[in-house]
């Protein structure tokens, strides 16, 4: 059964309560055939002492949708997915506004994947580029 993109956004708010996706705001607002879109609100709750977006907020959201877009195109219930490696390049700050994240798959292997992870500032210029590699690790049964 294949679910719609209201199905699969909904899986997705869900599964935000009470972590640290919640927390920093984090929402996801849009799916497709091989990406996710999330977004973070910049406000002073995830700025750095002098006023712009703490970059470990943008390496926490690019992660946030990197592992969710494993969950949504891989087979959660036969797997846990887990991030095995990150890597962030920064390259412009943000004050205000929102940061969009979009993962889009590399590599869809049968253990591992790769994510290629662009945030965008609301005027859509690039704000860091993200590679995440995660791992599907088989459920004891």
């Amino acid at each position: 059964m294949q679910l719609t993109e209201e199905e699969i956004l909904k899986k997705c708010a869900e599964m935000c309560k009470n972590t640290l996706m919640e927390t920093l705001d984090i929402s996801f607002c849009e799916v497709g055939k091989d990406y996710l879109i999330a977004k973070m609100p910049v406000t002073p709750k995830v700025h750095q002492p002098d006023g712009v977006l703490h970059g470990g907020a943008m390496v926490a959201l690019a992660e946030s949708v990197g592992s969710a877009a494993s969950h949504i195109f891989l087979d959660t219930k036969e797997f846990y997915i887990r991030g095995l490696e990150i890597s962030a390049n920064h390259v412009k700050s943000v004050k205000n506004g929102y940061v969009y994240a979009r993962a889009e798959v590399l590599h869809k292997g049968r253990t591992t994947q790769l994510w290629d992870i662009k945030l965008r500032d609301e005027e859509d210029s690039l704000i860091s580029i993200v590679k995440l590699t995660t791992i599907a690790l088989t459920k004891s049964r």
